[in-house]
């Protein structure tokens, strides 16, 4: 809907307004020697706020008063370009006004050197320089909008509105002076208050010995770039002679117990430009959380040992990102961090001692900001600020907050069930209303560890799979090939990577085929080549394998689904849906209305397959859905937009707390959740589209009758 700004006070005659200017080659001649009206009525497009302004004012005056969305670095000097705008002319009936060929100022020496220079595109204005003369319609281009939106194509579209926390500011800084006695930092920081409202800047002292240099070299005229958090906090990051035209970047950074993500983003646009990921090295240390805390506690100087591990991890990704980009390290001024509690505490050099034992106490709760060099981050600008989001509690970190920024479920008008599938799963569920949120330690297996033949999603790996319920045959996807195995040319399209093993997403499919399939029974038990008919089952010792794949002919692996496999897939999947179901019991609700995967492997996980299993309760499959890595999307929101920080801080304090480690009931969910895909949950709307085979294959067989042992 157009917003319509209250009429502005007339401000008087622009110094030199109304003059003939000469006129461009590529303008109409009837803007020569405009004729001057007086309060012309000014429209701005998209956003539609509108009001009246004295002939003469700036187009940049007027969409500055009037908060319209135009972005100007250079403090309308003509020097960036980046206020340019498009006015129409001619009859415009939504907005009641007729616009003459002379409603601007004709162009300026400014702009013809410009235009000469760099070229302005038919019919684009400099805003700083054109100056409103007659009633007139301007357009906003979205690349002159300083807040751009980013849409992020997932289940629930989103919007990111740029509002950085880093910018660069051009000013231009009074001399010294004999009789003004006011140092050089001073008058700077005068001419940011001026030209950009600046408050209450400070600088690091490496950065203030430089400044006097780099002001003389640019003969008072300097690039500075500024951090201005969400509390109105001011810094210089750095400072450049002259209109510096060079972009500035930030990354995002999701730390997982298993995996590191990070995303180098424009901090002008949003725009991704690079995206990297490796293992976090902390795993050689234990796979999960708690194996962390307690090398930790077992090893003096553990927690150092890890820290620097982990920080490590973080300079090495920083550096492969910016190679990718083809940017230099030192462009990158800032920095978001998401992480669960344990990376929390590693990441900033503190001991994670109290959050393995109850009350879970974290050091601290509230979101964090301080300088890069602080946690040993050199692979990016020295004075870059790093931000790390708040934590809920002491087994629900920043992770979650991340998500529950991106994801919004407390503007949801239904209950939503939103899960971060990962090795430590943070799970919220609510609306509007009220929000609870819990964690779970569901293991490394559904990202690949702990699986005989899993492995990371990288080429090669199996990432989808079906097994025909009549023949038992499988056929199966690759990562980096768009085949299936059974298709003609996937030999071919495979043979430089090879099928190397099973990733995440593929051992969720491949544990619920083979009990779509009657391979496997409720229990989780895998049966014999006598019981469910096919070859494919090879006995090993007291126990059964599913063969998915056998390379050993051409020189590659025996890919197999062992019965180890299977118990860590029911583990992990357990204790997800335990966890769900506890908040459901808090909320005191039976079902939800729709739930959403997210996580590192979260868009890649078919709901259908995630449902048989018994990873999350029973919901209408249309109603599930895929947000991908929302952790990593929270830090890239809250990377691009300062005012998020403050929302989701805020958000934070509303979210409720279950703490799964000590509730009785998550136990009892637990061990009901075992079973594939439930001991008593009816999971009526899988039931719909899903007919599960009854088999048991708990006695008989190859193993002589044993019983399973539980």
């Amino acid at each position: 809907m157009a917003q319509t700004a209250a009429p502005v006070p007339q401000t008087g005659l622009a110094p030199g307004a109304g003059r003939p200017r000469k006129a461009s080659s590529n303008q109409p001649p009837s803007q020569r020697g405009p004729a001057v009206t007086e309060d012309p009525l000014v429209i701005f497009t998209p956003s539609g706020k509108r009001g009246r302004f004295a002939a003469g004012t700036p187009v940049l005056t007027a969409a500055r008063r009037l908060g319209v969305d135009l972005d100007s670095v250079c403090g309308g000097r003509g020097i960036c370009s980046k206020c340019q705008i498009t006015p129409g002319y001619g009859e415009f009936p939504k907005h009641g006004v007729s616009v003459a060929a002379d409603a601007l100022s004709a162009w300026n020496e400014v702009e013809e050197r410009y235009d000469r220079l760099r070229g302005l595109a038919a019919g684009r204005r400099l805003g700083c320089q054109a100056r409103i003369v007659g009633d007139v319609v301007i357009d906003v281009p979205a690349e002159s909008q300083l807040h751009r939106q980013v849409i992020r194509k997932s289940a629930t579209r989103r919007v990111i509105v740029m509002d950085p926390a880093t910018r660069p500011y051009y000013v231009e800084v009074a001399e010294p002076d004999m009789h003004e006695p006011s140092g050089d930092f001073q008058r700077l920081a005068a001419a940011l208050r001026e030209q950009w409202q600046i408050e209450g800047l400070s600088v690091d002292l490496p950065l203030l010995a430089r400044l006097q240099p780099v002001l003389r070299k640019g003969n008072w005229k300097v690039t500075v770039a500024v951090h201005r958090d969400h509390h109105g906090q001011a810094r210089i990051i750095d400072i450049w002679p002259g209109f510096r035209e060079g972009r500035l970047f930030g990354l995002a950074i999701d730390l997982g117990s298993t995996t590191i993500a990070a995303h180098l983003c424009d901090l002008a646009t949003g725009e991704v430009l690079a995206s990297s990921g490796l293992m976090n090295p902390q795993i050689r240390f234990g796979e999960d959380l708690m194996s962390r805390v307690s090398y930790a506690m077992m090893n003096p100087g553990g927690d150092r040992e890890m820290t620097a591990a982990v920080r490590g991890a973080l300079n090495d990704l920083a550096r492969a990102v910016a190679a990718e980009a083809g940017i230099e390290e030192r462009d990158i001024v800032e920095t978001v961090v998401v992480c669960n509690p344990v990376m929390h505490h590693l990441l900033l050099g503190i001991d994670p001692v109290e959050l393995g034992q109850a009350p879970f106490a974290l050091a601290t709760s509230d979101s964090l900001s301080f300088a890069a060099r602080e946690i040993d981050l050199a692979a990016i600008h020295a004075n870059a600020r790093v931000y790390i989001l708040p934590c809920i509690a002491g087994h629900v970190g920043a992770d979650c907050a991340a998500v529950a920024l991106s994801e919004e479920p407390d503007k949801s008008d239904d209950i939503v069930l939103i899960v971060d599938v990962g090795t430590n799963a943070e799970i919220l569920l609510g609306n509007k209303d009220r929000v609870l949120a819990c964690s779970s330690p569901t293991g490394p297996a559904f990202e690949g560890a702990q699986i005989s033949a899993g492995q990371r999603a990288a080429p090669g790996a199996i990432e989808r799979v079906a097994i025909d319920p009549a023949t038992k045959e499988p056929r199966f996807k690759v990562v980096g090939c768009d085949l299936w195995s059974d298709e003609a040319g996937f030999a071919a399209a495979t043979a430089a990577t090879g099928i190397t093993g099973i990733c995440g997403s593929g051992i969720i499919e491949v544990v619920a085929e083979m009990r779509m399939a009657g391979l496997v029974d409720p229990g989780g038990l895998i049966g014999s080549a006598e019981q469910t008919g096919t070859a494919r089952m090879v006995p090993t010792g007291r126990t059964h394998a599913y063969v998915l794949h056998d390379g050993t002919a051409a020189g590659g692996p025996l890919i197999r689904v062992t019965q180890g496999d299977i118990r860590a897939i029911q583990l992990a999947k357990s204790a997800l849906y335990a966890g769900a179901r506890l908040l459901m019991d808090e909320l005191g609700i039976d079902k939800v209305d729709r739930v959403t995967l997210a996580g590192a492997f979260g868009a890649h996980i078919s709901p259908k397959h995630a449902m048989v299993l018994g990873m999350i309760p029973d919901c209408p499959l249309d109603r599930v859905t895929s947000a991908g890595n929302a952790a990593g999307t929270g830090a890239r929101i809250a990377l691009c937009n300062v005012a998020a920080r403050a929302a989701i801080e805020q958000a934070v304090i509303r979210i409720h707390k279950v703490e799964t480690a000590i509730e009785p009931r998550f136990q009892e969910h637990f061990v009901a959740a075992n079973a594939i895909p439930h001991a008593t949950a009816a999971f009526a709307e899988l039931a719909k589209v899903v007919t599960l085979p009854v088999v048991s294959f708990n006695t008989a067989g190859a193993d002589g009758g044993r019983r399973r042992r539980r």
